[in-house]
């Protein structure tokens, strides 16, 4: 795998012995998660190699530092991005193409319950997780903490906000939360946010796709910090 960083060991349930308990125990030692799954699906992820009952999934690239994405945000657009909970490898993929697409300084990622920088997400990011600084970590709200006692606002996208994007205060260095599919920002991490906020749905679908709602409020960060570039008449915080 070339020294890249593993997101993942699955192992086929009922598989055992010496070798296989001492992959199992490294790997959470190290914190990497582990899943059992059926033999089959390794014989498919394995693609006709001798899998021997356990197969890692590894990163197409290294993970980045949360700190490394603060010291990039001093030079670049202040925006950072965090999903809770987004599952869907195309889901990240996308939301790395509008990073890079918008100037965002990076993406945080959870290690587990989350989707990886796998190959499905880097071709679904058409080449942006080349460019945008993605860090994993194990717990979120802490991730978002750390980003405000960086300076960084937390806005949380949430359908039941009482204001609208439009609406809100979104100047200064931003930490943009997105929930995953169907669940939403979990608990914890919405208590870290600053405010919530929600696109406006007039249709009867009550929710959008997650990398389409970072989309939305990636770029009205990027509008309103351009259209007070430009001077006329936004304030910062």
């Amino acid at each position: 795998m070339s020294g890249r960083p593993v997101n993942k060991i699955l192992v086929a349930g009922g598989a055992g012995g010496s070798a296989l308990s001492e992959i199992v125990a490294l790997a959470r030692q190290k914190g990497i998660p582990v899943q059992k799954t059926d033999r089959r699906q390794l014989d498919k992820l394995a693609r006709g190699a001798n899998h021997q009952g356990v197969v890692a999934r590894a990163a197409v690239k290294d993970y980045a530092e949360l700190e490394d994405i603060v010291r990039v945000s001093k030079n670049k657009l202040p925006l950072v991005i965090l999903l809770d909970g987004v599952q869907d490898p195309h889901n990240l993929g996308a939301v790395l193409r509008v990073a890079d697409a918008a100037g965002a300084s990076g993406v945080v990622i959870q290690k587990r319950r989350s989707a990886q920088l796998t190959a499905a997400a880097a071709r679904a990011s058409a080449g942006a997780h080349e460019y945008v600084p993605v860090a994993r970590v194990t717990n979120l709200a802490q991730a978002l903490g750390r980003l405000k006692e960086s300076g960084f606002w937390a806005v949380g996208a949430d359908a039941a906000a009482g204001q609208t994007l439009w609406e809100a205060d979104l100047e200064g260095p931003l930490a943009i939360v997105i929930g995953g599919e169907g669940s939403g920002i979990s608990r914890l991490v919405k208590e870290k946010c600053d405010i919530l906020v929600r696109v406006p749905m007039l249709g009867r679908v009550s929710s959008l796709n997650a990398s389409v709602a970072c989309a939305l409020l990636a770029y009205e960060v990027l509008r309103r910090k351009e259209t007070a570039a430009r001077g006329t008449g936004f304030s910062s915080r």
